[in-house]
């Protein structure tokens, strides 16, 4: 046998082996990486963020996934809150602040509410404005809701929304309005 073709030989059966591992490697990791499904996943593995608001990630397998800031864009002609923004993380004692139109009021107050992920509410309070209301400029408001998050459990127990509504004592539906956000709980057990 010729050495020349033994090493050759040799040489393309070692090549084969690492294509091989190589193949299989790839194909193992593709299948162990895990996809992105929502706009935190997409950030969390690490992919770029656009600073556009909403915030907007494109994952490496080039899904694109919008950060969810509820309806603050729909309802920012009417009413703009200041704290919390949206997907912030809250805690007892929460400090409500923005402004709303005049026409948002009813005696200078509207009401709010923090719901769970499931939508049970866990606090209700009332904004007050701070100032003149009988206005159809924006006039700013506070409030302060206190709350308890050791009761709630399930996997999204973490995560809820913040709703303000547009005070309607005519009870119409075609009076209501309200604007509503994504917060997210520092839990305690």
């Amino acid at each position: 046998m010729n050495p020349r073709t033994s090493f050759i030989g040799k040489t393309t059966g070692i090549l084969a082996i690492l294509l091989l591992i190589v193949a299989i490697y790839l194909f193992t990791n593709q299948k162990n990486t895990p996809e992105a499904i929502t706009f935190e996943d997409c950030v969390s593995f690490g992919n770029p963020v656009m600073e556009s608001y909403p915030r907007q990630c494109i994952s490496k397998e080039g899904k694109h996934f919008t950060e969810d800031i509820g309806n603050t864009l729909e309802k920012e002609n009417f009413i703009r809150l200041s704290n919390p923004l949206p997907n912030a993380v809250i805690s007892s004692p929460l400090n409500i602040t923005g402004s709303a139109r005049g026409n948002w009021y009813f005696e200078a107050s509207f009401p709010i509410f923090l719901t769970d992920w499931d939508g049970k509410i866990i606090a209700r309070g009332i904004a007050t404005a701070d100032g003149d209301w009988m206005t159809s400029d924006f006039v700013p408001f506070k409030a302060v809701l206190t709350f308890d998050t050791s009761l709630i459990s399930g996997q999204y127990s973490d995560r809820g929304s913040l709703i303000l509504k547009k005070d309607n004592p005519s009870g119409l539906p075609a009076n209501d309005d309200a604007l509503e956000i994504p917060v997210k709980f520092i839990i305690k057990k």
